[in-house]
């Protein structure tokens, strides 16, 4: 079967802490990038794309909470914030800015995971698209992240998987060259259009019955593009 991994992204400063979340992680199956500060975990972000962050508050650069309002401008992927056990006016700050829940360290691994899937879990219920989804022969399992077309399992890549994803939550509608970078690269990437057309080309090799005409995955001239059922 062709399943994407989870990825997350780890923001955080002490070393032993964030050694022992990543190495917990990819045990589990997931992707697994890390930051020690907030700048560079905002860089982290933007470039990975993932699909959870964790983060703690106590980073050496920043305001923990400053890293969050600055998420929140252009994403909405769930936030899972790490706190001492004496943070708790820090944990309301961290939610009031946009986190999704808190983990007070320390914390064992098996509640770190469970945190983790009903987070996702939400976020998926959140998007505005059915679990499963199709389109002419192709369906999206979006609780496992698997992908098939004539029921064979299609391997996607991240970047192949998050773009159709995106373009799913507004079926029907035109989304920008804009829109569609940010979302999917981030916002460094806002003007490289060239990104989008070798990739909907990939798409569309993958998926269309005929990518030279393609039935879902249309073009919009000048302006972005549409998946149509």
């Amino acid at each position: 079967m062709s399943e994407i991994p989870i990825t997350v992204v780890i923001i955080e400063d002490e070393k032993p802490i964030r050694h022992f979340l990543s190495a917990s992680l990819i045990d589990a199956g997931m992707q697994v990038f890390d930051a020690e500060t907030g700048k560079k975990g905002l860089i982290e972000v933007a470039t990975r794309k993932p699909d959870l962050v964790i983060l703690d508050l106590g980073l050496p650069d920043m305001d923990g909470v400053a890293v969050i309002t600055q998420l929140r401008e252009w994403c909405e992927l769930p936030i899972l914030v790490l706190s001492a056990r004496t943070q708790e006016a820090e944990k309301v700050r961290a939610l009031d800015a946009g986190a999704d829940d808190f983990l007070t360290k320390p914390f064992g691994v098996p509640e770190c995971l469970a945190r983790i899937r009903v987070l996702l879990r939400r976020h998926a219920r959140g998007q505005n698209v059915q679990q499963v989804q199709e389109f002419g022969q192709v369906r999206i399992d979006l609780v496992n992240r698997q992908v098939y077309r004539s029921d064979a399992p299609v391997h996607l890549t991240p970047i192949e998987y998050r773009l159709l994803t995106t373009l799913l939550r507004f079926q029907g509608k035109v989304l920008t060259h804009r829109e569609l970078l940010k979302a999917v690269w981030g916002p460094s990437h806002s003007e490289s259009s060239q990104y989008l057309r070798v990739y909907m080309g990939h798409l569309r090799q993958k998926l269309e019955v005929d990518p030279a005409l393609p039935q879902h995955i249309i073009t919009e001239t000048g302006v972005g593009y549409r998946l149509m059922s």
